[in-house]
């Protein structure tokens, strides 16, 4: 039972609450009321922002029990053999075939970016109601249809089920949910303060009005195909922007699926579809749509060596790039952590989630000696245990799947070598797994090796991989000397139970982001999002990402009371064309700064008795 004391000056009331009561009456009515009345949009249109039920059937090849061909090498490759406009998509985790598509030809680039133009001059006079409502939409078949966009992202990226829920769909959700409740007021214009000037303040008001950029475009990685697609289209669409999409060769059979989607929620709200478009090419054709005169911005996902040609070729036409690289994030453990059994999940599932293929995925452990031992030993026993494959197509449980293929197995493999040659401990894996059910498959054994050092090449190269990396470190200033130590600056963890002690780490840290006793939050929070050094620059997400696809347009005015009034702006006497007097139109203007600027009250009063002489 629940005893509940209610006191009101002298008179006091007790009521008993069973238990049940409570649960399954006052709770749920709570929640209800929170989400009616709480969550709902602050504005009247709610009823017209319903979203639309929409019905779009899964592809065969990701339905269970799905029997497509396989692929073997040499064929295991997007290039399509003898045909070079062509790629060929098939599962890594399988190798199953999934289909061949034709690379988007600049003729064709040319006639995208024209139609969302032309849908873009429309859609920037769209209210704020209905891109909620879009939005809405997208939101609603998202939730009802998770499962079907997890297997198709497994499908065509080799990911387990569980790591598309959490990596793919709760981080769009997140930020539909999030630009669905605060996008508008961060488009409102911002009221500025105006001149500081004590005499044009009077009259001028300031503000700055967030308009659209016109057409954008997004390149974006491979290894989260829905994720990285969506959260550049619901933040230009949110914007008023059209959107070019460039995905990865190695994911455009689920690409075409998703942005088919999207087209299709806009043609359920009569909006012209060709605000999102999908543009696939070879590197080749690249340079054509990213030096494209009709792009207004680029948001670029991907790698160092890439990011160089993106940001070379966009600067012929001046486009600004927002540029978010890799990472050599660490995760920091001090020696008072309280629950180590529980930070070792946390650990783990940073590390090894979509087979350790993550931006901000953990690097580098780096440890104090006491939770260093402690965590070895956990690690040697629980990474042992993990089993490999496709959830999508086994009925045995998975805790990792493949990789997106194989190309960067030699060099996994020879960072390893070079670590153990140096003195680092290898625990477990190193070396390719060849499944004993595909044995084609992308897979690499899940890697824990220990006691790196900053001279061993896998402390400084990002290995975008499955390998858990252990540093230990004397204190706490070499912890953070040993976290900085590397050309990357994307994200940091730091745990530990004395929250002074860590917030100070955490202020010490080179990088754009910081999780304070848990890993990656910063990202699923709806925070501006990028790196330094390395890791590249300019952000998206959040706030700062919603504002950096508008033009800031400045804008004075005279103030309502001006208005009223009549008082407008005009030219002085003494300074207007031709000057007829140029030491008092002098006087004049010396006069001005000084009544406008000065904090003296005598010199601001001397220099109004000026200005109402003219200048004399």
């Amino acid at each position: 039972m629940i005893l509940l004391d209610f006191k009101f000056h002298e008179w006091q009331w007790q009521y008993q609450i069973s238990t049940t009561f409570f649960v399954f009456g006052i709770v749920p009515f709570v929640f209800w009321v929170y989400a009616r009345y709480i969550t709902a949009s602050p504005n009247k249109y709610n009823k017209l922002e319903e979203p639309v039920k929409l019905s779009v059937p899964i592809p065969a090849e990701a339905k269970p029990h799905w029997k497509g061909k396989r692929l073997y090498p040499p064929n295991l490759t997007i290039r399509a053999a003898n045909e070079p406009t062509k790629i060929q998509s098939y599962c890594p985790a399988t190798g199953q075939y999934l289909g061949t598509f034709t690379a988007t030809t600049r003729d064709e680039m040319n006639q995208q970016i024209a139609n969302a133009k032309v849908a873009q001059k429309e859609w920037k006079a769209s209210s704020f109601s209905l891109r909620r409502q879009v939005l809405k939409t997208l939101s609603r078949f998202i939730l009802d249809n998770q499962e079907d966009i997890a297997r198709i992202a497994c499908r065509d990226s080799g990911k387990t089920k569980l790591d598309a829920s959490m990596g793919e769909i709760m981080v769009t959700l997140e930020k539909l949910k999030w630009i669905i409740a605060h996008g508008e007021r961060v488009l409102r214009p911002s009221q500025r303060p105006g001149p500081s000037n004590l005499l044009i303040g009077m009259m001028k008001n300031g503000e700055v009005r967030y308009e659209p950029l016109g057409v954008v475009a997004a390149l974006v990685s491979w290894n989260y195909p829905f994720h990285n697609l969506m959260g550049p289209i619901i933040a230009a669409l949110f914007t008023g922007n059209a959107i070019i999409v460039k995905c990865s060769e190695q994911v455009i059979w689920s690409s075409t699926w998703y942005i088919d989607l999207v087209r299709l929620v806009l043609k359920s709200l009569e909006i012209d579809p060709n605000l999102v478009q999908l543009c696939c090419c070879y590197a080749e054709d690249a340079d054509h749509f990213t030096s494209h005169p009709g792009l207004s911005h680029i948001t670029f996902i991907g790698s160092k060596p890439v990011a160089h040609k993106v940001v070379e070729s966009a600067s012929k036409e001046l486009t600004p790039v927002v540029v978010e690289l890799g990472g050599k994030d660490s995760l920091i453990v001090l020696d008072d952590v309280k629950d180590i059994e529980s930070l070792s999940s946390v650990i783990l599932r940073g590390t090894f989630q979509s087979a350790g293929q993550n931006c901000i995925g953990v690097e580098r452990v780096i440890c104090l000696p006491k939770s260093y031992e402690k965590l070895v030993e956990i690690f040697t026993e629980r990474i042992k245990e993990f089993r490999l494959g496709s959830d999508i197509d086994q009925l045995d449980e998975i805790d990792m799947g493949a990789m997106i293929s194989d190309n960067r197995f030699k060099q996994l493999e020879a960072l390893v070598e070079d670590a153990v040659s140096k003195g680092a401990r290898l625990i477990h894996g190193g070396k390719p797994y060849q499944h004993p059910n595909y044995p084609q498959g992308h897979y690499f054994e899940p890697t824990l090796i220990v006691d790196v050092d900053p001279s061993m090449r896998i402390f400084q190269e990002e290995v975008f991989g499955p390998v858990l990396t252990m540093i230990k470190a004397n204190d706490v200033d070499d912890a953070v000397n040993l976290a900085n130590g590397t050309e990357y600056g994307l994200g940091n963890s730091v745990f530990g139970s004395n929250f002074r002690q860590i917030n100070e780490i955490a202020n010490r840290l080179d990088s754009g982001n910081v999780a304070i006793n848990d890993f990656a939050t910063f990202y699923v929070a709806q925070l501006p999002f990028g790196g330094i050094k390395k890791s590249g620059y300019g952000k998206f997400g959040g706030e700062e990402g919603l504002l950096g696809l508008c033009v800031a347009k400045s804008v004075v005015m005279d103030k309502p009371i001006m208005r009223l009034f009549g008082v407008a702006t005009s030219i002085p006497p003494p300074i207007d064309y031709p000057i007829k007097d140029d030491k008092r139109a002098w006087k004049f203007v010396s006069s001005l700064n000084t009544a406008g600027y000065d904090t003296r009250v005598w010199n601001i009063i001397k220099a109004f008795k000026k200005l109402a002489k003219g200048g004399a």
